[in-house]
């Protein structure tokens, strides 16, 4: 482990493969790679690409990092799949989208299944960004499964939330909807050249100028992602973001909530594997079947339960 963590920190993309296969698994001895690394996190800005299924969130992440790298700068792309309820698999199909890129040597692109989690993301996106930002990555670009109205876990991870929108997804109340809306730090319509491309950008900022007190209002553009056209004016438009952030000081700020968030999570993950152990103990099928004959409820099992946790005790 110790060799694979020096190589991640020489900058060799085979380590960096392989410490993100060990924190996506949860091998023993992973936590240890984290804490051994995290002294070298913090020089990657870290951009959340998200929206609509079919959006085109791929392609526009594939003509961003092309840009990018005409300025010589590292980049990290995690893709996001969703994982099958049934088989547990998925098929890890984005990065096909950006088959170029797999030559780049400054860039290293990482496909992860959700595996059941919820908001868009996979658990180990946190500790795939570490790795990469130790790794020396300038950039790192997190691309959503595809979001739905409630998946806005991207919004705890990223450093500027980019929203890809398209025309045609429904009416105009779809423009104004609270929570997948409002995590936007920038908005571009892609596939421009579709009818109601004007209308949706439009929609868009009629939405924002609900809000007066903007310290940053998101700028919103159109772009046709698979000509590159558009592309170059959302990257500025993300610098923007980036530069409101630094000369504000909100971006420590944000990071700082960001591990604040990290760490409840970590908790609750570590609490719940306690939980899914003791729930298959002998003793816990005693109680429920129990629960049948009404001579205990289940308030009463939850809170022995709780009582066996806080006390590392087994059932």
């Amino acid at each position: 482990m110790k060799n694979i963590v020096n190589g991640v920190l020489e900058g060799k993309k085979r380590d960096c493969a392989r410490l993100i296969t060990i924190v996506e698994n949860e091998v023993c001895g992973y936590e240890d790679a984290l804490k051994e690394i995290y002294k070298h996190t913090g020089g990657a800005y870290v951009v959340g690409i998200t929206g609509p299924p079919g959006a085109g969130k791929s392609t526009f992440t594939d003509k961003l990092v092309k840009l990018i790298r005409k300025e010589d700068k590292k980049v990290g792309i995690i893709a996001i799949d969703p994982t099958s309820p049934f088989t547990k698999g998925a098929i890890l199909g984005d990065r096909v989208r950006m088959n170029d890129l797999n030559t780049d040597p400054g860039v290293f692109i990482r496909s992860m299944g959700t595996r059941g989690s919820l908001g868009g993301l996979s658990n180990a996106t946190q500790a795939a960004i570490k790795v990469l930002d130790a790794y020396g990555c300038d950039y790192i670009f997190i691309e959503t499964v595809g979001v739905g109205q409630s998946e806005i876990d991207i919004v705890k991870t990223s450093d500027t939330t980019l929203m890809v929108m398209v025309p045609g997804l429904g009416d105009d109340i779809q423009a104004i909807k609270a929570g997948v809306m409002e995590i936007a730090d920038v908005f571009v319509i892609n596939k421009a050249d579709k009818d109601g491309a004007k209308r949706t950008s439009l929609e868009i900022e009629m939405m924002l100028d609900f809000k007066k007190d903007w310290e940053f209002r998101p700028p919103v553009n159109l772009a046709i992602a698979e000509n590159g056209e558009g592309v170059e004016q959302t990257y500025k438009n993300i610098l923007k973001h980036k530069g409101f952030l630094e000369e504000s000081n909100k971006l420590n700020n944000k990071r700082l909530d960001r591990n604040r968030l990290e760490i409840k999570e970590l908790v609750q993950r570590k609490v719940s594997k306690l939980v899914k152990n003791l729930e298959y103990s002998y003793e816990i099928e005693e109680l429920l079947t129990k629960t049948m004959t009404k001579e205990i409820d289940p308030y009463s099992i939850s809170n022995i339960l709780f009582e066996k946790i806080i006390h590392n005790k087994s059932l």
